[in-house]
């Protein structure tokens, strides 16, 4: 999953850090190994 959008808010569902975009400069978030979930 691509970031898209300032605003959108991802959560890791390993360790609970949330990312907040300020930017998006494609590509995807990642931590603890796997892909950020987008929070809805």
């Amino acid at each position: 999953m691509g970031v898209k959008k300032i605003g959108e808010k991802y959560k890791c569902s390993v360790c609970g850090n949330e990312v907040v975009v300020t930017k998006v400069g494609g590509g995807t978030l990642v931590c603890c190994g796997k892909d950020m979930e987008l929070v809805k």
